[in-house]
């Protein structure tokens, strides 16, 4: 994620910021430009850009429980993200609008990333068969008690993920039961969302026989290869081809893992640029790096790869020294980057068909 700045002082603001710490001028980020501005309030509900005064904006239906700070232009009531959402978190109560506004945070980052590539992402209305939209599902209560976890997942563009996730504590315990060394809200979002590309850029694109090439056949039944992982745990030396052992399960979910991880890359490598990162430690040069080029319009895969592990390297240093776990505790084997090879020609090429 790239820094702003604030339109009316040049204050540096962040995504999700609200007012201008310095000026403290209202903020909300138009999706159309990918970019942050300061607002002045026009007629009722309309704003003003102070950059732009001519041109007139409202805020996200949702930014009335500060769910979202995104702006609409145009007769829609909802912003770009937040009109993909069919089911939202229960509000009649504070831990209810705290999980929305988590997953509303979470969800506008997935979807900064689909718009920086301009990547398809039809509504319901666009494609009522396979666009995408958002279920936020509830746990359901038993009569004897039992609570029974929603479940988180992908089918023909409907994403469903279980809102009490974004409870740190549960969050937790699903990973630990899980035996996952990894489990974030935006994680799930970037995952599942792998799920609706592969749709979109591979199914629906003739793309299968390179896709088979890379992944391998998708056909093998994937009910009986999720029960075959659940059961008995990924293959010995998975960790040789695989970014993860739920990646290891089905050829789907590693096309969704490596997409999920391509994101988490490009993303965090704009993150370390916009801040000047780079990594050069004394007496140790091959694991030296610097983010000198635009992650999202990298020349390739091995372009990423060689600034994300010294980067990986020293965040993962860093949160030893806090007693924290490691932030990035996966190894990008030569089969793995090969994948992400893949997925950055078919992400680039989106791209440039969206671009013509």
């Amino acid at each position: 994620m790239k820094l702003f700045a604030c339109d009316n002082c040049d204050q540096v603001v962040h995504f999700d910021n609200r007012h201008c710490v310095r000026c403290n001028h209202r903020l909300g980020f138009l999706p159309g430009d990918l970019a942050m501005h300061a607002l002045e309030p026009g007629d009722e509900t309309v704003w003003q850009l102070v950059a732009d005064p001519e041109r007139q904006v409202r805020f996200c239906a949702n930014a009335g429980l500060d769910i979202c700070n995104w702006l609409v232009e145009g007769d829609s009531d909802f912003c770009s993200a937040c009109r993909h959402n069919r089911l939202v978190p229960n509000t009649d109560t504070e831990d209810g609008i705290g999980r929305w506004r988590r997953i509303g945070q979470a969800q506008r980052h997935l979807f900064y990333s689909l718009l920086r590539w301009k990547l398809p992402h039809p509504d319901r209305l666009e494609d009522p068969q396979g666009g995408l939209v958002f279920d936020f599902l509830e746990d359901s209560l038993q009569n004897d008690g039992h609570v029974v976890p929603a479940m988180t997942g992908h089918e023909e563009g409907l994403i469903t993920i279980r809102a009490a996730e974004a409870d740190d504590a549960t969050r937790e315990q699903a990973r630990s039961s899980m035996k996952e060394p990894y489990r974030t809200l935006l994680g799930h979002f970037r995952h599942e969302a792998g799920h609706f590309i592969w749709n979109k850029l591979v199914r629906d694109r003739d793309g299968l026989a390179d896709f088979r090439a890379v992944f391998g056949d998708e056909r093998q039944d994937y009910a009986t290869a999720l029960q075959r992982h659940y059961a008995g745990g990924p293959p010995p030396g998975w960790q040789d081809n695989f970014i993860s052992a739920y990646a290891a399960s089905h050829p789907w979910e590693d096309f969704a893992e490596c997409f999920a991880h391509y994101l988490h890359i490009v993303d965090t490598l704009e993150t370390a640029r916009a801040f000047g990162i780079a990594i050069d430690p004394r007496g140790h040069e091959e694991i030296s790096g610097e983010v000198d080029f635009i992650p999202y319009r990298a020349k390739s895969a091995e372009q990423l790869v060689s600034a994300w592990v010294p980067l990986s390297l020293a965040i993962n240093a860093i949160q030893r020294s806090m007693g924290q776990p490691d932030a990035y505790p996966f190894v990008l084997s030569s089969p793995v980057v090969a994948k992400l090879e893949y997925l950055h020609r078919l992400i680039q090429g989106a791209a440039v068909v969206a671009r013509q």
